[in-house]
């Protein structure tokens, strides 16, 4: 057993430690001034079912972290096991929407078709949370499928099988 102390000396081991907690995977859209964006995301978590709350975390150190953070509505999109080129074309670029299928939403926000599930949000609070912003947002309408989602666990993309 291993045990450390969370900092800059521990950094990587603090990271690998996160890692063994298994997470869905998400795509995180919004509409931006130059057009649609989107990011693949596992900081995702629900808060509340009265009101309908969530919360996302976009790192600060991303180059999409302002555009993300700006818009007060954003799609938050549970990725599916057949949407893994998807999550992890939004990994590396924030518009790849020429290799899904999706449709233009309420307030213009970006929506992915065929998804085990997805949130179309209205943020309600943007807070400092150390090298990550906190996007705490109410949920106004969900729409869910029976595909089953994608899973992310030590770095990698997988399936759970029950």
């Amino acid at each position: 057993m291993n045990s450390f102390t969370p900092g800059p000396q521990t950094a990587r081991d603090f990271r690998d430690a996160l890692g063994r907690f298994a997470t869905g995977v998400t795509v995180v859209t919004v509409d931006t001034p130059t057009g649609p964006m989107g990011i693949t995301a596992n900081s995702f978590a629900s808060v509340s079912l009265d009101p309908p709350l969530v919360l996302w975390c976009p790192a600060k150190v991303s180059h999409r972290h302002d555009a993300l953070v700006a818009p007060d509505h954003f799609a938050l999109h549970v990725m599916g096991q057949d949407q893994r080129d998807i999550a992890h074309g939004f990994s590396k670029s924030g518009d790849i929407f020429a290799q899904c299928d999706w449709k233009t939403g309420p307030h213009n926000v970006p929506l992915i078709n065929g998804c085990p599930a997805r949130f179309e949000c209205t943020t309600q609070h943007r807070i400092d949370g150390g090298d990550h912003t906190i996007l705490l947002a109410r949920v106004s309408r969900v729409t869910t499928t029976d595909t089953p989602p994608l899973v992310f666990l030590g770095g990698t993309f997988g399936a759970f099988n029950a």
